[in-house]
């Protein structure tokens, strides 16, 4: 079988740091493979050596069946990559931000300025076209990030956690522009903290923790390892956590996770709910709370790796201080 991307034992090494560790991975032409982490695990680093920004300490990787070291200059005109932060000119307008990058890219002028026509009108971007991007609302300025990766129609690309920042409505809109994407052919390497993201677009999901694919799946097989659902108990009385903590890892057959008061398990069975309510109300338990939901990131990530995604954040900031020093200097 032929990927449009496709990664074997990428390792790579900052100093003393190893931000990558033996990564493989592989997406198919036209879907959404989703890299699902915390902060620090190694997602930003993959995708720089992907889109040829930096080079792996070992391993290889394919991106279009060209090979990212050897084949650099090849793979760079089949993608199209947008970071975690605004990447445009904020002192141009939309219009000529997208121009400018079509000149780079050899487009002749004419040929860029219709493009960039056409990419403000499909971001809805043409009424704030003429206007300079710092005047651009959070939303707007990740639509025309988008915008501008795709001034070359890349059969790939490479999004870095493009929703950082966004709120709800401006994330669901940059949602519907993706499958928009998959749907005429383009391969999304999607990089999230999200599970919910990675739920709504992925295909398929591949979990990174501290340099290492520790599991890979749909999202509905993610979920089903956690228990597909997640009971949360807060009693009224804080010194009731014992007791609720005892039956529902009893009932649920699991040690449940106790943070600030509130008893979280997940559990596959949903009428395991009301047992644990007559199991409280036989102790004489008050309960404050009483919830079911879906499973988080957090759950999946705490069930694969025993620790939280904010466990690892302050690791994150040494890691991309290291990585943009290399891709400085590359």
């Amino acid at each position: 079988m032929t990927y449009a991307i496709r990664a074997e034992g990428l390792e790579k090494r900052f100093g003393e740091t190893r931000a990558l560790d033996g990564v493989s991975l592989t997406a198919q032409a036209g879907t959404v493979l989703g890299v699902l982490g915390p902060n620090g695990a190694g997602k930003t680093t993959m995708t720089r050596i992907l889109a040829t920004l930096i080079e792996p300490t070992a391993g290889t990787a394919e991106v279009g069946g060209f090979d990212v070291v050897r084949d650099a200059h090849k793979v760079r005109q089949l993608i199209g990559l947008t970071g975690q932060y605004a990447g445009v000119d904020e002192m141009l307008t939309g219009t000529e931000n997208l121009i400018l990058i079509g000149r780079l890219l050899g487009i002749p002028r004419r040929a860029a300025r219709a493009r960039a026509a056409e990419l403000l009108e499909r971001f809805q971007l043409t009424e704030a076209a003429e206007r300079a991007a710092k005047t651009y609302s959070g939303g707007m300025r990740r639509r025309l990030d988008l915008a501008a990766s795709l001034v070359g129609d890349p059969q790939i690309l490479f999004l870095d956690e493009p929703t950082t920042g966004l709120d709800p409505r401006s994330r669901n809109g940059l949602w519907d522009i993706v499958r928009g994407l998959t749907d005429t052919g383009v391969t999304v390497l999607l990089t999230t903290q999200y599970l919910e993201e990675a739920d709504q677009l992925a295909d398929d999901i591949v979990v990174v923790d501290r340099g290492q694919v520790i599991a890979h799946g749909t999202s509905d097989t993610l979920k089903s390892q956690v228990g597909g659902q997640v009971l949360e108990v807060r009693p009224v009385e804080e010194s009731d956590g014992g007791t609720v903590a005892a039956i529902v890892g009893e009932l649920a057959e699991t040690d449940p996770e106790v943070r600030d008061g509130l008893i979280s398990a997940p559990i596959t069975d949903p009428q395991l709910m009301p047992a644990v309510v007559r199991r409280l109300d036989d102790a004489g338990v008050a309960v404050g709370e009483l919830s079911l939901r879906k499973s988080s990131l957090d759950e999946v990530f705490f069930a694969l790796t025993g620790h939280h995604t904010d466990d690892i954040d302050a690791e994150a900031d040494r890691l991309a201080q290291s990585a943009d020093k290399e891709s400085a200097s590359a």
